[in-house]
């Protein structure tokens, strides 16, 4: 995916109707499991606060599913295959990291 245009945002909702926005940053096909990797946006009013409670932000890895024809992300349940996906994803990104260097 090409950010010649700028970043890539998703809104997604949990099983509670818990909205989040994230930043899109890289897919990967892990033993036939396509898994695409984002990171937590921070709201504009939340941003500017300086409070000693930070979240975190780190990497988010969704596991994509096909149900009913139609593409959804989900949490993976299985350890040993979000660790695949993260060592994917990590390699992903130190390999663009390399190449601006």
């Amino acid at each position: 995916m090409s950010e010649e245009f700028g970043p890539t945002f998703v809104t997604i909702t949990d099983d509670d109707g818990t909205e989040a926005v994230l930043e899109y940053v890289a897919s990967a096909e892990v033993d036939g499991q396509e898994f695409r990797a984002f990171f937590p946006t921070v709201p504009e009013d939340e941003a500017e606060t300086d409070s000693a409670e930070e979240e975190d932000t780190g990497l988010i890895i969704l596991k994509v599913i096909e149900e009913n024809g139609e593409e959804l992300l989900s949490t993976c349940d299985n350890e040993e295959e979000l660790n695949a996906a993260y060592d994917a994803f990590m390699e992903i990104l130190f390999e663009d990291e390399d190449e601006t260097t």
